[in-house]
């Protein structure tokens, strides 16, 4: 059993970590940590018309953090915030709930299905997206306080 949550797929994920380091200038950044095994997850990232156009994040977490965070940094340019947010939302389901994989741009969140039998790995899988998720809201936010009054 314990195969099947380190399996290939998943230390493949992890070792490969697409936008690892920071951006320069961020439109916005946010970090979590988990409290049970102190797995942290630094996330940069700037967004036009609503839409994520650069990001960088910072990983130090187990292989299952590692992972999801591969997953996400090889998918979200381009994503939007409702799409960054219910793939939380759908990877959380399949983890705490029994609920299908994610689908769309983030599918390959598939491959840590096998997680959803080891409770106290949850939340190390879900910073990566947590994280980037409380980014991109206040990117988004910060970008509508900061629009001329009037602009279309």
């Amino acid at each position: 059993m314990i195969d099947d949550l380190y399996s290939a797929r998943i230390l493949t994920l992890a070792a490969n970590m697409p936008r690892a380091g920071r951006l320069d200038a961020p439109d916005a950044s946010s970090e979590k940590i988990s409290r049970l095994c102190g797995s942290r997850v630094l996330v940069d990232l700037k967004l036009k018309d609503g839409e994520v156009v650069d990001f960088a994040q910072e990983v130090k977490a187990c292989a299952l953090g590692q992972a999801a965070a591969a997953v996400l940094g090889a998918n979200v340019i381009g994503a939007r915030v409702d799409e960054i947010e219910s793939a939380r939302d759908q990877l959380r389901a399949m983890l705490k709930a029994g609920g299908p994989a994610p689908e769309g741009r983030f599918v390959d969140l598939k491959a840590l299905e096998p997680v959803k039998d080891y409770p106290a790995r949850h939340a190390s899988t879900l910073l990566a997206f947590e994280a980037a998720l409380e980014a991109a809201r206040a990117a988004s936010g910060a970008a509508e306080r900061t629009s001329p009054a009037g602009a279309a």
